[in-house]
């Protein structure tokens, strides 16, 4: 059922949630907690603030903060202030900073004493405001978040009630390069809430949840920051993700839930000796970010008896497209089925026509959680932009129950001699190898097939095996053009914080 009643702007659900269980703790981090009476108390008094440092509606301000519940506090006030959230990684390197902050033309940047510096470099002599939080560095001069959050401001907070209008400008995770700036609404992100997070996964006011989702990324602001604010539930906000430290906090029986991206859940299942069978009190865990191997899914369910949820979605959706549902039937290596109210359709990349059933094509959606364009990039919204429908450059396929399996990306795919060749098929192969924690495919120049598949892989720690025996267990299970080429050894795959794979990496270090 869509839960239309949490769709509402977000100085409305603060008010709903302090009114209605204002000393709930709603956020906590390893250096406190804040409830929901204090956050919307806070946010307003920094709304204030803002307002009177002349910050207008539609201006934007960056939010470069570790996980915490200061980024929190720093992007809700942002929105009661009437101006839109651009959050940057906290470990973001300067020129990366600096293209975001000159793209989204951000005049005010909520940070810390500890990256102060780097900010002011990268905003290269534009007038910039920073707002200081302290982390525990050396204190410089500045305005500082504590008495700005501590004091009441000179002007009432303007709250605006308009949902469609552009809150967020969300990096795209730059898988091929330079990234985008995606516009986002509080409406589409919300009805994601709606649609998904609320219906499928049970979230509510019942929950205590578990995130060491990165906050810059779409998937964690829209479930680990708003869909918590909608549902009434509380959360601790990890400032990285670390497995042993996962482990043990699960094991402490306070957390109903947990989302992740597969690589996260593929260390835990390798960390988890035979004294951690069971994640007493979690009842449910949801993946999204990056294709999840059918096996990870089966190996981890199997282990700890908890369910894990696999899901599809991108930034440029809001997030969420599909989902598995804890009820009914799962279709192995399936990201799920479309979340209600929402319309996709598979089509030939070329001609624009719907593909048979178990045929593969490009996915394109259409609903209300589609981004509102790229920031400043005209042309490239109106290439994905089309007659409403967003083409998602994902390949996928469908089966006769509606479930999507995503297969690989339409760039992505390696044409070797005029056959296609999907990089994640190759990748569950050799996934299922004993010896192998983790791998991707890349394609590379040929000099008379076009193009060939090369895969590279990560040994699982305490495992030894000669390269040949994966070449020959890829043979057993894959067609002759679609075994590797070649196989490397590396010491990680390199992935973006919601999981994706940059395969140019890889490809870097061929050259």
């Amino acid at each position: 059922m869509l839960r239309t009643d949490l769709i509402a702007p977000v100085p409305e659900l603060l008010r709903r949630q302090a009114e209605a269980r204002g000393d709930k703790t709603a956020f906590s981090d390893a250096r406190g907690s804040i409830s929901y009476g204090e956050l919307e108390v806070t946010t307003a008094r920094l709304a204030g603030h803002l307002q009177g440092f002349g910050v207008q509606p539609g201006d934007t301000v960056g939010m470069m903060l570790p996980n915490s519940v200061a980024w929190v506090q720093g992007c809700c006030a942002t929105l009661r202030a009437g101006a839109t959230s651009v959050p940057i990684s906290y470990e973001a390197a300067e020129p990366e900073i600096a293209y975001r902050l000159a793209d989204a033309g951000c005049g005010t940047v909520i940070t810390t004493d500890e990256r102060a510096e780097t900010v002011l470099r990268a905003a290269a002599g534009r007038p910039t405001r920073l707002i200081l939080v302290d982390r525990g560095a050396e204190r410089r001069d500045g305005i500082r978040f504590a008495d700005l959050v501590g004091t009441a401001p000179a002007e009432a907070v303007r709250d605006p009630a308009a949902m469609l209008d552009p809150s967020f400008i969300i990096y795209t995770s730059g898988t091929t390069g330079r990234a985008k700036g995606v516009k986002l609404s509080q409406h589409s992100m919300l009805w994601v809430t709606a649609a998904c997070w609320a219906p499928i996964a049970g979230l509510s006011a019942e929950d205590v949840v578990l995130s060491p989702l990165p906050l810059f990324h779409s998937y964690a602001l829209n479930l680990s920051v708003l869909s918590i604010l909608a549902s009434g539930a509380t959360e601790h906000l990890c400032e990285k993700f670390s497995t042993q430290e996962t482990l043990r906090m699960l094991g402490e029986g306070r957390f109903s839930l947990m989302p992740g991206v597969p690589t996260m859940f593929n260390y835990l299942l390798q960390a988890s000796g035979p004294d951690i069978a069971a994640l007493p009190g979690l009842r449910l865990c949801v993946s999204a970010g990056a294709i999840m191997p059918a096996a990870l899914n089966r190996e981890f369910e199997a282990r700890f008896g908890v369910p894990l949820l696999d899901g599809y979605g991108i930034t440029e959706t809001s997030t969420m497209v599909t989902m598995n549902w804890p009820t009914g039937g799962r279709v192995p290596g399936s990201c799920g089925l479309p979340i209600p109210g929402l319309a996709v359709r598979i089509v030939d990349a070329v001609e624009n026509r719907d593909v048979p059933i178990g045929q593969e094509g490009e996915l394109i959606v259409r609903g209300p959680n589609l981004m509102l364009g790229y920031h400043n990039k005209a042309d490239e919204t109106a290439a994905v932009l089309r007659e409403g429908w967003y083409h998602t450059g994902d390949l996928a396929r469908s089966d006769l129950n509606g479930f999507l399996t995503i297969t690989g990306r339409l760039k992505e795919l390696v044409i070797r001699g005029g056959q296609n060749i999907a990089p994640a098929e190759i990748e569950e192969a050799a996934g299922l190898f004993e010896g192998v924690g983790d791998c991707a495919v890349v394609g590379i120049p040929h000099d008379s097939l076009g193009e060939v598949p090369v895969l590279f892989i990560v040994v699982k720690e305490g495992h030894d095996f000669a390269l040949q025996e994966l070449h020959d267990h890829c043979r057993q299970r894959l067609s002759s053009y679609k075994v590797p080429e070649a196989i490397h050894v590396v010491d990680e795959i390199p992935r973006t914080g919601s999981g994706k794979v940059m395969r140019f990496r890889l490809r870097e270090q061929l050259t």
